[in-house]
């Protein structure tokens, strides 16, 4: 079967059901904000890295950058007692807006709720089920594809632990799939005013004025362009690797256009869309994104006790014309990317990106053993744990997913499979020229969603056309839906088969260990 006969079986939507493409989302936002928010305070103390984000974020509600905690604070944090802090500025090498929107959680609830020390992330958590929903919806135009994604994403392990759990992670990948949601609506808007502005032109020549046919309009201010600009200065201000998406996706603008421009009839596309679309496209974007990276910085900049904020006053150099907070936040910047690079410490849970795709080597945020009669252990032995590992349905088919994506791009040129292949690329990719740095598979909750589409495209192609063909389906067109609905149903059974290893629920040791089915895992 030819690439081109599957591309056309992507679902298209009713006409007849145009609210469904909101109430879907919604309700599959509700239902899986439902599951991130129950028993969200459990466990009772700081997990993996909540040990550093979540005081953190305490220190920023409070004093408008991080300061030093004395030598094992946790104890007394989680007991409801942060007055311990000190005034000594702390090192930190993650930029703030994370952090600042873990302590909205806390500011909310108190610094003595666990609850409130995640519900940031689970509220981001439950937001990006929806948005993923309505972006699927809008790139394979067909609201049950969108329905799919947003499901997929709902029972997807890495997105369900980090949205239960105070870390960065959630936010970037959030940022970056608003990011790129903006940029579908900026590829659609782009093409009706290049379409328009085209037969303005068409409209000139006929009455005599001149059209610059090689090159095509200029297509003026684009707001959703800007907008991605802003989510992904948002996603660097939570985590430098924002800085990927925004290049790839920078690129990948200008390649919509060229294609865009080329379809249109312009006779040089590619200078077309160099000369008209590529600087714009940079200055909408990069200045937009940095500006916006500083004012994640703000609370830093406005308070004076910040780790290097007093650097420029107290080092003379040539930079003494510049304003002291600048100075200091490059040097900031420098000190925090040499961390950065020569981070290689050995972690028991550190793996190689060529295993992400699989989970090879998922990271385990808490594990507790319980014996006979405590917390509730009725066995010989029991076990607690979380592990951040994404459902083994959707990971076990992402392979394949990434084959055919790529193929469609490569041989079809269905733009739909490539913009996806950026995204995996933005989020994935990089990490290769880090291999002997210490990274963790939980990194790949900023893939999880481009992993999502992969898979719902896949499905798509796999369901076939409904658009005019009301009749019973033939037998191979049965066989292919009800593979999709295998494929879906497997996915909930597995999610609620590990649900015990991604909550903390105690149960026999046995039954922790028949869910480590690999090997690595354990």
């Amino acid at each position: 079967m030819s690439f081109s006969t599957l591309e056309t079986r992507l679902l298209t939507p009713r006409a007849a059901h145009p609210l469904l493409a909101w109430v879907i989302p919604a309700v599959l936002a509700v239902i899986g904000g439902a599951l991130r928010f129950y028993r969200l305070g459990f466990p009772p103390n700081l997990v993996f890295d909540e040990t550093y984000y979540v005081k953190d974020a305490y220190s920023l509600t409070r004093f408008g950058h991080e300061r030093d905690w004395p030598e094992d604070p946790n104890r007394a944090f989680e007991a409801g007692n942060p007055e311990i802090i000190l005034d000594s500025p702390s090192y930190v090498v993650h930029p703030p807006l994370g952090k600042w929107l873990l302590g909205s959680g806390i500011e909310i609830f108190g610094a003595d709720s666990t609850f409130g020390w995640r519900f940031g992330a689970a509220a981001i958590g439950a937001l990006s089920i929806f948005l993923i929903a309505r972006i699927a919806t809008r790139l394979f135009s067909s609201v049950w594809l969108g329905a799919i994604a947003g499901l997929l994403l709902t029972v997807d392990g890495e997105h369900f632990v980090h949205s239960r759990t105070g870390l960065l992670d959630i936010f970037l990948m959030f940022f970056i799939l608003l990011a790129f949601g903006f940029l579908l609506l900026d590829r659609e808007w782009a093409r009706r005013r290049l379409a328009d502005r085209m037969a303005g032109g068409i409209t000139a020549q006929m009455r005599g004025w001149l059209m610059p046919a090689a090159f095509g309009p200029s297509l003026g201010l684009r707001p959703w362009r800007i907008a991605a600009g802003i989510s992904l200065g948002c996603a660097t201000g939570v985590k430098w690797s924002g800085l990927y998406a925004l290049a790839v996706f920078g690129l990948l603008t200008v390649l919509w256009d060229v294609n865009a421009r080329r379809r249109a009839g312009i006779r040089r596309p590619w200078l077309a869309a160099l000369g008209k679309d590529a600087v714009p496209a940079f200055v909408s974007m990069v200045p937009v994104a940095l500006v916006v990276y500083v004012i994640c910085w703000l609370g830093w900049i406005l308070t004076p006790g910040g780790w290097d904020r007093q650097w420029a006053a107290e080092n003379s150099g040539w930079w003494d014309f510049l304003p002291d907070w600048l100075v200091g936040l490059a040097h900031y910047h420098y000190t925090a990317y040499s961390f950065h690079v020569g981070l290689d410490s050995e972690h028991p849970y550190m793996s190689n990106p060529w295993g992400w795709i699989v989970q090879w080597r998922p990271t385990s945020f808490y594990y507790e053993s319980y014996a006979a009669g405590e917390a509730g252990c009725a066995v010989e032995k029991c076990s607690s744990a979380i592990t951040s590992v994404g459902n083994p349905v959707i990971w076990g088919l992402a392979p394949v997913v990434l084959v055919i994506l790529v193929g469609a791009w490569a041989l079809r040129r269905d733009w739909r499979a490539g913009a996806i292949v950026a995204g995996l690329l933005a989020t994935w990719v990089p990490w290769f020229f880090y291999q002997e740095r210490t990274i963790f598979t939980f990194y790949t909750i900023v893939m999880v969603p481009f992993v999502v589409l992969g898979l719902a495209y896949c499905l798509g192609l796999l369901w076939g056309r409904t658009r005019g063909d009301r009749s019973w389906p033939g037998t191979e067109m049965l066989a292919r839906r009800l593979t999709v609905g295998l494929v879906v149903a497997l996915a909930v059974a597995a999610f609620a088969w590990f649900w015990p290893v991604y909550t903390g629920e105690v149960i026999p040791y046995e039954h922790w260990h028949r869910r480590m089915w690999n090997p690595t895992w354990v």
